[in-house]
């Protein structure tokens, strides 16, 4: 009989997991019971128990068809690294056998030396570690154990995203307990960081993509007009799925449900050829490691079925470029979500402190957390029609802002003269459920019982943001703790912090043209690019912050600003180099050819009598001259711009050189190119136009 889906959904979800359920069927009760105590409570794993453990493991994954395993980590590339690493174990007889030990899984060392390091590692210091992340499930994909770990330079300087991440969520935990213990929660004895990412991306047909230089070796299109119809009338967002981009869709869903990932909703977002993946909320440092695999199961089936995922953040000029939004929650070990109103005013009480901690956390690190989302995809993207602006702030809703207002009066805020300002059963437990919109322009928006930071870029490593998230809440939440043990009221608190920090809420439009005007007046930071928001890692209170909590050390955070630096840099001049290729030796050519065309044409027509009127043809002639020349100028002036900035010697001038001169002439010979197509005829332009790119896939 033919087996149901609801039978093959159960029976296949988390199959090529090696998850909790199967280490409860694999290992002995003792080994479980002592890998369970490190997973939850960051015990040391003894050699003997990880000898047990990662035979399991083989023998597990053996039975799946894996041959090899390797070590999986995310070094400041932003991406992921593996080294993959045969079972094999050779015996004195010239014969093997499949073996995998407990320092194998704990320990691997992987070249350390041409990772972005910032600095950290010369070309000849090559030892690396990685470090078994047992609070993430391995897993197999194709046909390989894969293995979540940290990585570290000999020295013990941290190369890779996910260290600072787990120490951050640490960190957040302890500060959260201490805050629950002083409202009188004594029975929560741990805080788990939530997080859901919704992973935004682009589907073309690969024979067509193929035939775009930029989309191959940039990712995006760096010419092309405008098509005739585009995301005008608003029909994509949430419209019927095409056939093949259902079929890629279904594949992915059942792909990732084995890996075990809650991918949980699909569809169409608003450019065409535009679409969306949720998944379900778990645990930060496994949602993000999930995301990663995401990315990658994406562009590996979209290739199976000849299509290309572009991941990049504005694929194509004048449609909404893609995000991943991060949505970053709290939740005690009793299942009491942070963020939700309770049933109690203590309940409610704490769900404002909360909230106020939030605002303060963002207020004073609004700045850091601009330069969690920097990068030189991102920078197009951010501020346009599409994604929240350059200008980071929270977003509360009306209702919520409301109460925070009242409080921070002291006295009567409400026109109901019986509601009480004090956090009371007869204030709190009147709000709604959902006491706020959705404002799909705010950067970081609460969003009933969660807050949703929408600035990532859809190519983004979410490891970043979520360190800093979670790192400035804890901040937030020692003062809190402060307040609490020097015996300030609850009500104090809240109304100290909104009244210091109000200024970063703003719930309005923040695409329009007053917000960025009203931002100025409050004092908030607006970084453009990536070179201005790269300062913030740098300065001296977020240096402070890190060091603190131990999540960084000066010499680590100088590290990642100058790989953020070097890796815009790099992204530049490659575009740079790849758009004067194609001008010079495509585009240029076919204005030329297509010029001697008509040329040749009005020569003919003459020809036959030189009485016919041939205005129409030397005035495009002289329209087509009139571009080529100011394609030369202009790709002149660039090569010039580009030696200029090779002479600079400073990281940070050499990018805002980038920013401010390279990439202005860019746009302005992409403007000469992007004329030349709507002029050129379609059989002597070279690269297909985004009506192909765009409608092709059915």
């Amino acid at each position: 009989m033919k087996e149901s889906n609801e039978s093959y959904f159960s029976n296949n979800f988390g199959s090529l997991v090696f998850n909790d359920q199967i280490m409860r069927r694999d290992l002995s009760q003792e080994v479980y019971e002592k890998l369970k105590e490190t997973i939850e409570e960051g015990k040391t794993l003894d050699l003997d128990i990880a000898n047990s453990v990662a035979n399991a493991m083989k023998n597990w994954a053996v039975e799946k068809g894996a041959t090899h395993f390797t070590h999986w980590f995310q070094p400041l590339s932003g991406i992921t690294a593996e080294k993959h690493e045969s079972f094999i174990f050779p015996l004195k007889d010239g014969k093997a056998i499949l073996k995998f030990s407990g320092k194998e899984l704990i320990k691997g060392e992987p070249d350390a030396s041409s990772f972005p390091s910032g600095g950290l590692r010369a070309t000849f210091e090559a030892r690396g570690y990685t470090a078994w992340d047992p609070t993430s499930y391995a897993f197999i994909k194709e046909k390989t154990l894969f293995i979540p770990t940290a990585f570290c330079s000999y020295s013990g300087q941290v190369l890779d995203k996910k260290t600072p991440l787990l120490k951050s969520m640490e960190v957040l935990n302890d500060s959260a307990i201490n805050v629950l213990k002083l409202l009188g929660d004594e029975k929560s004895k741990r805080v788990h960081v939530s997080v859901g990412l919704e992973q935004e991306y682009f589907l073309i047909d690969q024979k067509i993509a193929e035939k775009r230089k930029d989309l191959k070796l940039c990712g995006r299109t760096l010419i092309g007009a405008a098509p005739a119809r585009g995301q005008e009338l608003e029909d994509h967002y949430f419209g019927t799925i095409k056939s093949r981009v259902s079929t890629f869709m279904k594949e992915l869903d059942v792909e990732l449900w084995k890996l075990g990932i809650y991918a949980k909703t699909r569809h169409n977002e608003v450019a065409p050829a535009q679409h969306e993946l949720a998944s379900i909320y778990t645990t930060a440092n496994l949602s993000v490691d999930q995301n990663l695999i995401v990315m990658d199961m994406m562009k590996r089936i979209a290739n199976k079925m000849d299509l290309v995922c572009l991941l990049h953040e504005k694929p194509f000029e004048g449609l909404n470029g893609s995000g991943k939004h991060n949505n970053w929650s709290l939740c005690t070990d009793r299942g009491v979500n942070l963020f939700e109103l309770g049933v109690t005013p203590s309940d409610n009480a704490r769900f404002m402190l909360f909230i106020a901690a939030m605002i303060r956390a963002v207020d004073k690190y609004q700045d850091l957390l601009r330069f969690t989302v920097a990068s030189a995809s991102n920078d197009h993207r951010l501020g346009a029609a599409e994604a929240p602006p350059a200008i980071v702030s929270v977003y509360l809703g009306e209702e919520l802002d409301r109460i925070f207002r009242e409080i921070s009066i002291g006295k009567e805020g409400s026109k109901n003269k019986e509601t009480k300002i004090e956090l009371s059963v007869h204030v709190l437990p009147e709000f709604p459920k959902d006491i706020s919109d959705r404002n799909r322009t705010s950067p970081l928006a609460f969003t009933g019982n969660k807050f949703e930071f929408r600035m990532l870029g859809s190519s983004f490593n979410a490891s970043d943001s979520n360190t800093v998230l979670n790192t400035i809440f804890a901040d937030s939440l020692n003062y809190i703790a402060e307040c609490l043990k020097n015996k300030m009221a609850i009500n104090a608190i809240i109304s100290k912090i909104y009244k210091n920090h109000k200024s970063i809420i703003f719930n309005g439009n923040s695409y329009s043209a007053y917000w960025i005007e009203e931002a100025e007046r409050r004092g908030l930071v607006n970084f453009k690019t990536t070179a201005e928001a790269s300062a913030a890692l740098i300065a001296e209170k977020n240096v402070r912050l890190f060091e603190d909590n131990k999540i960084l050390t000066k010499v680590e955070l100088y590290s990642r600003y100058e790989v953020t630096l070097e890796m815009y840099s790099k992204t530049i001049m490659i575009e740079n180099q790849v758009l004067r290729e194609m001008v010079k030796k495509d585009i240029m050519p076919a204005i030329i050819g297509y010029s001697g065309f008509i040329a040749e044409n009005v020569k003919a027509k003459l020809e036959v009598s030189k009485n016919l009127n041939c205005k129409f043809e030397i005035s495009l002639i002289e329209k087509l001259s009139t571009l080529i020349n100011d394609l030369d100028i202009k790709l002149r002036e660039i090569e010039e711009s580009s030696l200029k900035f090779k002479q600079i010697q400073d990281s940070f001038d050499s990018c805002l050189y980038l920013a401010k001169t390279v990439i202005p002439l860019e746009n302005e010979l992409r403007l000469i190119c992007d004329e030349a197509e709507t002029i050129v005829a379609n059989d002597y332009w070279p690269y297909p136009d985004y009506e192909q790119l765009l409608f092709s896939v059915k």
